[in-house]
């Protein structure tokens, strides 16, 4: 019954009781042991409590199964008929190794379904990196993304591994994607199609598994006509 019915509470009655028996009993699943011979009341009371403990078993099953479903979603809020297509989407394409791309105006959130994203995925365990592309001009951005070797270029004293190789087996959010320079789409796009790069400076190919996702607020589709973004890029 217990294997069928999880919720089901089971009270030992027992004239040969001891307290290894009732150790025993517990072990075995019961909520609780009650003695042959017993008080009819206490035998309602036992049975009420079994009850009450029940009730709060079925209730706590039910609430880590709402936590676990909405698990990832952090901070992003709303229950609109749009909202609920963006959880939607989110978990379809969450499960997948797909590559994202996220479009929106600033500020309505697009980091948070990134990270939602990355949070209800199989990568869930592993890095989430970011890096807002805007912030950093073409120079810095490669070093940033593809790390470089000392004396790649004035002030690289050392080694440093870039956001890709601190993604690996995780997810790599690139911010305002929009804004990479032409060159630096060129390199970009390899990343995608070979998942290799070299570092600034270096010459020996190194092999990440990273899920891109990227956000801008840009309409790309009239930038890759204008000639700002690479055609094969944005598919």
């Amino acid at each position: 019954s217990r294997e069928r019915h999880p919720d089901l509470p089971v009270i030992v009655m027992t004239a040969y009781g001891t307290v290894e028996n009732a150790v025993d009993a517990m072990k075995s699943g019961a909520v609780d042991y009650i003695m042959k011979p017993f008080e009819n009341q206490e035998l309602l009371l036992t049975v009420q409590k079994a009850l009450k403990l029940s009730r709060l078993m079925a209730q706590n099953r039910l609430l880590r199964e709402e936590v676990q479903k909405n698990q990832g979603f952090g901070q992003i809020v709303g229950d609109s008929k749009a909202m609920r297509q963006v959880y939607e989407m989110v978990d379809k394409v969450a499960a997948t190794k797909a590559t994202v791309l996220i479009t929106g105006e600033s500020g309505t959130g697009k980091e948070l379904i990134a990270r939602a994203i990355h949070a209800r995925s199989p990568r869930a365990e592993e890095p989430f990196v970011a890096v807002n592309c805007m912030a950093l001009s073409e120079t810095l951005l490669e070093s940033e993304l593809f790390g470089h070797e000392k004396g790649a270029f004035t002030g690289a004293v050392g080694r440093r591994k870039g956001r890709f190789e601190l993604a690996d087996k995780g997810t790599l959010f690139l911010d305002e994607v929009g804004e990479i320079a032409p060159a630096l789409q060129v390199k970009l796009l390899r990343v995608l199609q070979e998942r290799t790069f070299e570092r600034v400076g270096g010459n020996q190919p190194i092999g990440v598994d990273v899920r891109i996702v990227a956000a801008t607020n840009r309409d790309l589709t009239r930038a890759v006509a204008s000639g700002r973004f690479r055609e094969d890029l944005f598919y």
